[in-house]
């Protein structure tokens, strides 16, 4: 069995990316901020649009027995 020598081209960019492109490029990449407020009630800091699970409030209606 002889060996067989496959020859193809590697993808190489044609010119340098300028720092402009690559910074626009970059630009999603940022981190999402969590969205904390306030609880009403006990002052603590939660995730909006989820029960408190230590008093079981869920905007300002008890929802959970606790």
């Amino acid at each position: 069995m002889a060996s067989r020598i496959i020859n193809f081209n590697m993808a190489v960019p044609k010119r340098k990316t300028s720092v402009s492109k690559k910074k626009m490029r970059r630009s999603h990449h940022k981190l999402s901020h969590t969205n904390i407020v306030e609880d009403k009630k006990s002052g603590e800091y939660k995730l909006s649009h989820h029960i408190d699970l230590k008093s079981g409030f869920y905007n300002g209606k008890k929802i959970l027995d606790i």
